[in-house]
């Protein structure tokens, strides 16, 4: 939702874990013009991708021009520089994964307007400060996905994405140079692990994973039994790191696996919750045995 009109956001969100979001079968008055729609891919990439830019009709570029409207009329957003808008933008970015996984099509619609608009906001307040253009904005974007897929456009054989991103870093650069410095702990080890693995320092498949999740576990049994702090919270740190890895290479992401996690404990727990107050059971009394009972039947019942 925007920065200026929180209260005023419609419709509520579903709750519970969504793999994918189910998209309404539109009515033929209202259908999308062929190119919008999904195709298959043409024989030829390099012609498709001719007659792709030749469909291009500027879309988007609405939305940098209500911005530049906005600049020009509202003091507010006036005042407002690339660094202020900051809080903003990592913001909506969260509302909108928030609606992906929520299967949340139509708060997912106005979620990635309120994304866009940041976008634009930042290509129009670097545009006013002549540091890039909108246009040299979408041209870095194409050459960089053209030297990311040569086989697409003609310009070389497939290769692996680490290693063309390895070649774009250069020679004399570190393998996990440029990685952003916001990136939570959990992504940021999935990344490491994909930058290095980029140059070959991977296991061949996830059983090489799986023993040092293994050899990890055993590490943090032995630091908790000797009872040291430091070392415990080098163990568990070093746990979690080959877990992470182990889920990487089972060709799943971490982040995405463990909010899935995160959301079936918590619909799970209200559940129980649910299922103590109907018995008159006070949750803050029953002891471990008598809430394990319950979450043992809720299990049982999803089972069916």
């Amino acid at each position: 939702m925007t920065w200026w009109s929180k209260d005023a956001k419609k419709g509520a969100r579903s709750k519970g874990p969504a793999p994918f979001i189910r998209q309404p079968k539109p009515a033929d008055s209202q259908a999308l013009p062929p190119r919008t729609r999904m195709t298959q891919p043409e024989k030829d990439p390099q012609q498709d991708w001719a007659r792709s830019q030749e469909d291009a009709h500027g879309i988007l570029d609405r939305s940098l021009n209500l911005v530049s409207f906005l600049r020009r009329h509202c003091p507010w957003d006036r005042a407002q520089t690339a660094e202020s808008l900051v809080p903003h933008l990592l913001e909506e970015s969260h509302e909108v994964v928030d609606a992906i996984r929520a299967g949340d099509a139509d708060g997912l619609e106005g979620e990635l307007g309120d994304l866009l608009l940041n976008l634009a906001f930042q290509i129009v307040v670097g545009e006013e400060g002549g540091v890039f253009s909108r246009d040299s904005v979408t041209r870095r974007l194409e050459e960089k996905m053209k030297r990311r897929h040569p086989h697409l456009f003609g310009l070389g054989e497939r290769e692996s994405w680490e290693t063309l991103k390895a070649r774009e870093r250069g020679e004399e650069a570190r393998v996990l140079d440029g990685l952003a410095k916001g990136l939570d702990p959990l992504l940021r080890a999935h990344r490491i692990q994909e930058r290095v693995s980029g140059v070959g320092f991977d296991w061949d498949d996830a059983q090489g994973a799986w023993d040092k999740v293994s050899e990890e576990l055993e590490e943090v049994r032995v630091a908790l039994e000797d009872g040291v702090e430091d070392a415990v919270e080098e163990e568990l740190g070093d746990l979690l790191f080959a877990v992470v890895n182990l889920v990487r290479l089972a060709g799943v992401h971490s982040d995405t696996v463990l909010d899935r996690a995160n959301r079936k404990f918590q619909a799970r727990f209200e559940a129980l919750e649910d299922l103590a107050r109907e018995r008159g059971i006070s949750m803050a009394h029953a002891g471990l045995d008598v809430l394990d009972g319950l979450w043992d039947e809720l299990k049982a019942r999803e089972k069916g």
